[in-house]
């Protein structure tokens, strides 16, 4: 039985039309040359999809009920690829009990400047253009947005809009854009006055300029510089705390109990099927240490697959890449813990350690078993408790970049990792091998979990992973080592932590990725 809306609308029609315009934003910047003007891009798709909300969606990579208020287009960043556009977005939201009678909440409007059409008009503006008019809330017509996203500045009369020479507010910006660099927070806005050139100006809610003004000003100070070859950085690096307060502060709903802020990152051209298999089989080993009380740390991030080449990830809060950490403090990964978190003998930073030792050692079996390949500073990250989590599964089981089987090493462990464990013979570089052998331990006791998970995906699959058939079944349970006794397990392990320290395919991989492909140090 189809169920409907009480005014006759398909109810998840408009989540789908939400979803559709995230991936369809992502195509489209696919298109777009450099990332800097990608990123102004960015942000003014995202500008015009506000007009669409607050509306009845959600984002469904998590379980707590919500309704989507607002997408803050100045917060959004691009992230790291080379041919493909994916980006991450913070998004408001109101938790709800029930998204289908909970009523919209309305914007508080504290502006003061004189504002003749408000965004609230701008949208009743746009659906006199819009060619499919299913109601799903009322008073929100999600469905605005199918298609392609309009071009509001087309439609009104240039007498009757807001322009940046009317008040006050205009002098604090430009004064503001003489200081800084242009922002793409205002690229909407910037050119909105009467030019002299008798160009058609662009026009923007007064509300809408007030808010970008002051999250201009209230932007955070990092440690990491806006970049523009790599603008996620500095977003990433800021605490999440503060980020949560400086956009709850500029945004019109900041002021409801139950306002939360949620993020996800979109992407578009990748099959994310395989990385939701990864994300399963990260899930079950996290289960088995819990079971077994072996102290090893794992992130799996959820997946949500809408296509065969898009689909939505859960980002990773409080967290930098290896990458970034490189380029822009230009500093060893232990002289990096040290600013982070004090000297080596501080409880900070010992407890920083300890949390580095139990993450790198959980994701290396992980990397072991499941020969997760592609492993540059680019796909490594570091949160802000010292914990290392593995990104990307692109090339797991059986497939490789370009299927030259390059990184033939157990799991990656550079000279870096190991001095920031305390270097060789160290108290936690020996607890780093025994989690190994403890986890690896327990991980063969319940192998046949693993295994059958495996098997099951494996049936009538087309995935990459697959691509050695039969085989692939085959040499993961050999990596289980189940002939062994525990004595001669440990010597595997020692083995194993021997040859990657010294692997001369991780150093040039390293270099590959640097020189060759993507520039990551």
């Amino acid at each position: 039985q189809k169920i409907q809306c009480h005014c006759g609308a398909p109810r998840l029609m408009a989540e789908y039309e939400f979803i559709k315009c995230l991936i369809t934003i992502g195509l489209r910047l696919q298109a777009v040359p450099t990332k800097e003007i990608k990123a102004q891009r960015l942000i003014a798709e995202l500008s015009q999809l506000n007009f669409n909300l607050p509306a009845r969606v959600w984002l469904p990579i998590y379980t707590v009920p919500h309704m989507i208020v607002r997408v803050p287009p100045q917060t959004a960043v691009l992230l790291n690829s080379k041919d493909k556009a994916p980006y991450l977005i913070y998004v408001e939201v109101i938790e709800v009990e029930d998204i289908n009678t909970t009523p919209i909440p309305v914007k508080q409007n504290n502006n003061t400047l004189r504002q003749t059409k408000s965004e609230e008009n701008l949208v009743d503006f746009g659906q006199q253009n819009s060619n499919n008019k299913t109601n799903v809330n009322g008073s929100n017509n999600i469905t605005r947005i199918t298609n392609s996203f309009m071009s509001y500045h087309s439609i009104y009369d240039d007498s009757d809009c807001w322009t940046p020479e009317d008040d006050e507010v205009s002098k604090q910006y430009r004064l503001r854009m003489r200081s800084h660099d242009k922002d793409t927070i205002s690229q909407l806005s910037q050119d909105s006055g009467t030019s002299g050139d008798g160009a058609h100006p662009i026009f923007v809610a007064a509300g809408d300029i007030r808010r970008r003004l002051s999250e201009t000003i209230n932007a955070p100070k990092t440690s990491f510089a806006r970049c523009p070859e790599d603008p996620s950085a500095a977003a990433l690096k800021e605490p999440w705390d503060e980020k949560v307060n400086r956009i709850r502060e500029s945004s019109p709903f900041g002021h409801l109990q139950n306002w939360k802020l949620l993020a996800a990152i979109v992407k578009c051209g990748d099959d994310l099927r395989q990385e939701l298999m990864a994300y399963q089989l990260l899930a079950s080993l996290q289960k088995i240490w819990e079971q077994e009380r072996v102290p090893l740390w794992l992130k799996p991030c959820k997946i949500l697959v809408t296509s065969a080449e898009s689909g939505l990830i859960e980002p990773i809060l409080n967290t930098v890449s290896l990458h970034q950490v490189k380029k822009h403090c230009k500093m060893s990964l232990l002289q990096y813990f040290m600013k982070e978190f004090g000297s080596q003998t501080s409880e900070e930073f010992l407890t920083a350690q300890r949390n580095f030792v139990q993450s790198c050692a959980a994701y290396c079996l992980v990397s072991y078993l499941i020969q997760v390949k592609d492993r540059h500073n680019g796909n490594i990250l570091l949160d802000s408790e010292g914990h290392i989590i593995h990104i990307d599964f692109g090339f797991i089981l059986s497939n490789s970049p370009k299927n030259l089987g390059f990184e033939n090493s157990p799991f990656k462990l550079t000279q870096e990792f190991v001095d920031v464990m305390g270097g060789l013979g160290s108290d936690m570089f020996e607890y780093f091998k025994i989690l190994i052998l403890q986890g690896l331990i327990a991980a063969r006791k319940h192998s046949e979990r693993i295994l059958t998970l495996v098997e099951i995906l494996q049936a009538n699959s087309q995935l990459p992973c697959f691509n050695n058939g039969a085989s692939t079944v085959k040499s993961l349970r050999e990596r289980f080592h189940m002939g062994l006794t525990e004595e001669l397990l440990q010597l595997q392990v020692d083995s194993m932590v021997e040859s990657s320290m010294h692997s001369m395919t991780t150093k040039l991989y390293d270099g590959f990725q640097y020189y060759i492909t993507n520039g990551i140090l």
